[in-house]
């Protein structure tokens, strides 16, 4: 049999630890902050080549220059229809190749579902579920033409999607609608895994539970999320925020760089037999009702 992922080999480095995805060209979307930036930040400390996606083009263009790697900063709204296109068309013109996708962005708009507008349940229908199927679908092609010429040459070389989800597929208060657009992203996980996995293309999703971010801090008014020049309201409460410790039986949430570890490994080839699975990533987090 050939050697598997990336050509069957690794590659060193002088401090011992392995360069396991040198010169992967992966896209992560939300880069610019948090689980996103955590997790480019992973990828190019391992050698990955690196586009850094977010709506936020100043910050984005922040962490570019902090992250140590090569990288490239794609800027917009992935909404808006044909940017997640032009997103794939910009990195195939930079690189010619998409090895690694993660479809990180995403934020809540969090209501009582009686009280929930057409709008508010559309949105996060969009980004989280919309957004990924888009993204995908436009890498695709260019995705399994790359696998069908290894294959002819006698060779196998893994992809890699991974899909963040959330707890909140088993139920979450006031979110409704952001638990039914992760639930609908599980699914696409479920889906694509089966129909791309004669391409060798690996499609998982996590589930993050609590997370020390934007989304998961204290509600203030410096915790905005600016899109479009509307000024989007981030973070919990205090008395959820107060009983995230007693969920956990760490006593915590995870740090950034804790759940990017997850994303991390199911980028590598130790995932290869890994596919079409939802990682519930949150430290053995009380959350209700099972998955």
């Amino acid at each position: 049999m050939a050697d598997c992922f990336f050509e069957g080999r690794f590659h060193g480095r002088e401090d011992g630890m392995e360069r396991i995805v040198e010169g992967r060209v992966s896209i992560v979307t939300g880069a610019a902050r948090g689980i996103g930036r955590a997790t480019a930040e992973l990828l190019c400390q391992h050698g990955a080549r690196v586009v850094i996606c977010d709506a936020d083009r100043e910050a984005a263009e922040r962490t570019a220059r902090e992250v140590e790697g090569e990288t490239m900063v794609f800027a917009g709204d992935l909404v808006q229809p044909g940017m997640a296109e032009a997103l794939i068309e910009a990195t195939m013109d930079r690189w010619n190749a998409i090895d690694i996708i993660v479809n990180n962005a995403g934020y809540v708009l969090n209501a009582r579902a009686e009280r929930m507008t057409d709008e508010e349940w559309d949105r996060m229908l969009a980004i989280h579920a919309t957004v990924p199927f888009r993204i995908l679908r436009a890498a695709a092609p260019h995705m399994i033409k790359a696998a069908q010429a290894e294959r002819a040459a006698g060779r196998e070389v893994f992809r890699k999607i991974v899909n963040v989800a959330s707890t909140a597929v088993m139920g979450s208060v006031r979110q409704a609608n952001y638990a039914a657009a992760k639930a609908a992203l599980v699914g696409l996980t479920k889906s694509l895994a089966k129909e791309w996995g004669e391409h060798l293309i690996n499609v998982n999703a996590v589930g993050f539970g609590s997370v020390d971010t934007r989304l998961g801090g204290l509600r203030s008014e410096d915790n905005v999320l600016e899109l479009g020049g509307e000024r989007i309201q981030l973070g919990l409460s205090q008395k959820a925020v107060d009983s995230i410790p007693a969920s956990v039986p760490f006593g915590r949430p995870a740090t950034p760089a804790e759940a990017a570890g997850a994303i991390f490994m199911l980028c590598t080839p130790w995932s290869n037999w890994v596919n079409g699975q939802l990682l519930m990533v949150n430290g053995g987090q009380v959350y209700g009702m099972s998955a």
